[in-house]
């Protein structure tokens, strides 16, 4: 092959990667606008391109390279959640995420342990241990890190009072009962539940931020937190006689938005282990995060960039894992709520870094507004989920009655 050959190839090559994506683009409604050329005023949902190989980079890495090229101020775009609904909902990501990158992505999580006990703590160190003073802007005065329940809401803080209150309410909380949160994070509905419920609560965290704020905020209240991988659960007597409570003694447990950490690997260890903390007559709430099935249920930016190692259970995956361990009394969707909760943490995102309440550079500010925006935008296309599952080891005698 000649130089001169070789010289031209190459545009070659890019002209057709940018008509293919843009062909995509036009079929979600989305315009591709690139610097110095003439376009009309773009609308809020179009695609200011800043630099050419851009197409390229998507094409070869799928979401990891859409999310970097973003990082890396390749792109922009007003209305960064309504782009990417319109891209989702028309089934563009399925066509960039069909490369080696994505089958690679793919292929780990379907073959190794990602979630393994000597990695329980890395999304901790990553995500959960950043700089609490964000975590304090972006989230609600209770610091709920899941979805608000909207129905009668029309703020943040009364969708995560409301979510709060359902888990209670489903629950069936008495006064006196022991309670385990599995994954408390900052602790707001550990303490919630044990003001307004009269009950005590054990919560275990694998981040050591999130303990610090948990043990400063219970004061008096019947709370105990712990650093605590949900694996090491049985056979901690000391904890167990601290907490009040030990193996197959605790009257409920709980977990929320924890669940999307365990990998599918583990699923059935941790429903055996919860099985063995809870009381025969006992519930379990569980409310995750939850995919339509079809995948290893793991984006590649998420994974890299915010949550290592996280990937969402399907119907059938979880379905499965419950077989033998638990009843299922009900299973409730209300994942549209995930849009508005992930669109009302991007404004106060925004509001806080405006007003200084936590340091932020630039990279730092596309990193979470794609991330916001993406989650938003999935959810609002209806290609992920919200689930809150109620179990019980043996069945609800009479039957399980969700409240109103």
């Amino acid at each position: 092959m000649t130089e001169s050959s070789n010289s031209t190839s190459a545009p070659a090559r890019a002209g057709a990667l940018e008509k293919k994506f843009r062909e995509w683009c036009e079929a979600a409604d989305i315009r591709i606008l690139v610097d110095g050329e003439n376009f009309a005023a773009p609308r809020p949902w179009d695609v200011v391109v800043h630099d050419g190989r851009l197409f390229g980079r998507i094409l070869s890495h799928g979401t990891l390279g859409l999310g970097e090229a973003y990082m890396d101020g390749w792109w922009d775009c007003d209305r960064m959640d309504e782009m990417l609904f319109r891209a989702i909902r028309s089934g563009m990501e399925q066509h960039i995420s069909n490369n080696l990158s994505g089958w690679l992505h793919e292929a780990a999580f379907r073959l190794l342990n990602l979630q393994s006990r000597s990695r329980a703590f890395m999304v901790a160190k990553h995500h959960y241990d950043a700089d609490p003073a964000l975590f304090r802007a972006m989230l609600d005065p209770f610091m709920q890190y899941s979805c608000g329940y909207w129905e009668h809401a029309d703020n943040l803080e009364d969708a995560q009072i409301a979510k709060m209150e359902l888990i209670c309410r489903k629950l069936e909380l008495k006064p006196g009962m022991s309670v385990l949160d599995v994954g408390c994070g900052w602790g707001g509905l550990s303490r919630y539940m044990a003001e307004h419920y009269q009950v005590k609560v054990t919560g275990i965290t694998v981040s050591e931020e999130q303990l610090i704020v948990d043990r400063e905020k219970a004061g008096s209240l019947p709370v105990e937190y712990m650093l605590l991988d949900y694996r090491d659960l049985p056979g901690q007597s000391t904890f167990c006689t601290r907490s009040g409570a030990g193996n197959g003694t605790w009257d409920r447990v709980v977990s929320v938005g924890m669940f999307e950490h365990v990998g599918r690997k583990n699923y059935r260890v941790f429903l055996d282990m919860i099985r063995k903390c809870l009381r025969p007559d006992g519930l379990f709430l569980l409310h995750s995060i939850g995919s339509n099935g079809g995948g290893c249920g793991a984006d590649p930016w998420l994974t890299r960039y915010i949550f290592p190692n996280g990937a969402l259970p399907s119907p059938s995956s979880l379905a499965k894992a419950l077989e033998g361990v638990f009843v299922l009394e009900d299973w409730h969707n209300f994942g549209a709520d995930y849009d508005r909760t992930l669109m009302a943490w991007k404004d106060r995102f925004e509001k806080g870094r405006e007003a200084g309440a936590f340091v932020c550079d630039e990279r730092l500010r596309r990193m979470f507004n794609y991330y916001l925006s993406s989650c938003a935008a999935a959810f609002r296309a209806r290609t992920i989920q919200l689930w809150q599952l109620m179990l019980s080891p043996k069945g609800v005698p009479g039957g399980y009655r969700r409240p109103n």
